[in-house]
Parts: structure tokens; C-alpha cells; sequence
């Protein structure tokens, strides 16, 4: 079964520091990366708050450039944020724990796994972590940097407005149910791929950002366009083999593959729950079963 999508500076308020990307497995022909979750290294957003503010652990990029960037980042049962803006547009996923983006006035909306929602560069709000919910983890994605933080008094209107999306209200397309899915022989029901569409264009050489559900057991394949393809784990284990790696990586939440060009990423879905993966593509990507 193939399933092919057709998609998707001034003095900042939190001095980030140098945030090293994470320890990578030896890059192979094919420009593929690989971060298992043990790999990656934390450090404070906030140097001056130290461990009591949120922990930043950068899968690719650099938030300090003017580059794309996906991170994890990690808050304390009952952080909350003061107001603030940020200057470029990010991002996310909720990986754990419950986490609440908004305007200052709204009443919490906290989003679980799963969940998730844009911030608009100029936009202002606050970002919580719920207190019984244990530790909090999002993914973060930047298509340009730096991510610099400013107080609400810079807020400016760029035209975007903030999406929150909870979980449960992800909608999942089934590869018999779009046109543009070659898919011949598909099982019905829970036992095939689905795709979610975040955000972007369904086109050829246009950025985009999907949801990938892959069921328990699923074993196939990934593969990338010409261009770049990356993908982080937001629920379920998996592991991961690429052509020039010796052995498969387990990864599970939080943990990032990627490729440059084509490449095709084999990928099994170990555990008893499905695995849920986003996709920052640019242009098209096919899911094959083996």
C-alpha cells in the first residue's frame, strides 16, 4: 500500500543561549539525520531562571539564526509565562503533559498530546504547563529565526491569526478516502496510514506540515522528494533505517529522522499503539507497507 501526500532584532526579554543541536548518529550518503530522544541535549531558554524555566533541546537548526529549526522544549509542572511576543511565527506540538498558548485573558484551554497550535510573530500571549500534569514537552518548528522574545508593548499585527487545535479534534483522512492516494488493496479502518493537514499547500515545492498515523505493527516505508523531509515522533516507538546505517534506531517521543533529498526511510511501528508522526516536508511524501 503506498500513501502519498500531495502537500503540506532588538534586545530580546529571554537571553537565549547557545543551544547546541543534539548528538547526531554518523551522517550517510543521502544527507540523513537521525536524533534518538537520549541524544538530545537541554538547556535553559532563560539562563537567568536556570532549571526553573523551560529547557530548550534542538533536533535541527540553530534558534539563535536566521535558519529553520525544530526544538523540543520542556516546562515544569505549573510554569507560566509573562505576556510577550515573539518576532517570527512559530509552531507546535504537545508531546506530554497539558499545555496552555492563548491570550492573556483567555481562560486556560489546556491541549494534551497530540494537540496542536500556531503563534503568530507579534502576537501577545502566555504559555502554561497545568500542575498536575507532570512534566510538559513540546515540539517546536521555525521555518526563519532567531526565536527572540519581546515584552507585549512591541506587539504588532502581521496578518496571521493563532490556531489551536486539541487533539481530538485532529482530523484523520484514511488513504481510501482522497483522490490523489495510490493505494491499491487498502485495509479498511484503523489497520491503514492517516494523514492530518496542519498547515501549508498541497503542492509541489510548497512547505508543508502533516500529521502521519501509522498503526501498531505497521512496517514499511517512508520516502522523501528531492527536497528535505523530516519527521518527529509524537507518540508510539518505532524504529528507524536508513540506506549507509548499519542497524535500526528505536525512537519514541521526541526523537527526529530526516533526509535532504530523496531518500527512502524504513520505518516500523514497534509498540502496541499507533504511532503518530509530524511531517515538515516540502512538496509530496509516499507511505508504502511492506
Amino acid at each position: 500500500m503506498r500513501f502519498s501526500s500531495l502537500l503540506v532584532a532588538s534586545s530580546a526579554v529571554i537571553a537565549l543561549v547557545a543551544v547546541a543541536a543534539a548528538s547526531q548518529n554518523p551522517e550517510p550518503s543521502g544527507g540523513v539525520e537521525v536524533v534518538p530522544s537520549a541524544d538530545v541535549a537541554f538547556q535553559p531558554l532563560n539562563p537567568a531562571r536556570g532549571d526553573a524555566g523551560p529547557q530548550a533541546g534542538v533536533l535541527w537548526g540553530d534558534i539563535r539564526e536566521d535558519v529553520p529549526t525544530g526544538t523540543i522544549i520542556r516546562f515544569k509542572p505549573g510554569f507560566s509565562s509573562p505576556p510577550h511576543i515573539h518576532i517570527i511565527t512559530y509552531r507546535a506540538v504537545v508531546i506530554s503533559g497539558a499545555v496552555h498558548n492563548d491570550d492573556p485573558a483567555a481562560e486556560p484551554m489546556w491541549m494534551g498530546p497530540g494537540s496542536f497550535w500556531t503563534q503568530p510573530a507579534g502576537a501577545t500571549h502566555i504559555t502554561a504547563a497545568r500542575e498536575d500534569a507532570g512534566l510538559s514537552s513540546a515540539f517546536l518548528e521555525i521555518q526563519e529565526g532567531p526565536y527572540l522574545v519581546q515584552p507585549r508593548d512591541r506587539a504588532f499585527a502581521n496578518g496571521e491569526f493563532p490556531v489551536n487545535v486539541a487533539a481530538g479534534n485532529i482530523v484523520w483522512i484514511d488513504a481510501e478516502d482522497v483522490a490523489w492516494v495510490d493505494a491499491p488493496g487498502a485495509t479498511e479502518g484503523a489497520d491503514q496510514p492517516k494523514m492530518a493537514f496542519l498547515w501549508g499547500a498541497p503542492a509541489e515545492a510548497e512547505k508543508n506540515g502533516t500529521f502521519l498515523k501509522l498503526p501498531a505493527g505497521f512496517k514499511g516505508t517512508i520516502t522523501g522528494g528531492d527536497a528535505w523531509l523530516r519527521a518527529v515522533v509524537i507518540s508510539g516507538t518505532a524504529t528507524h533505517q536508513a540506506p549507509g546505517l548499519s542497524e535500526a534506531t528505536p525512537l519514541d517521543p521526541g526523537s527526529y529522522f530526516g533526509s535532504r533529498r530523496a531518500t527512502v526511510h524504513a520505518v516500523t511501528c514497534t509498540g502496541a499503539e499507533p504511532c503518530i508522526f509530524y511531517m515538515s516536508a516540502v512538496g509530496k511524501y509516499e507511505v508504502s507497507r511492506s
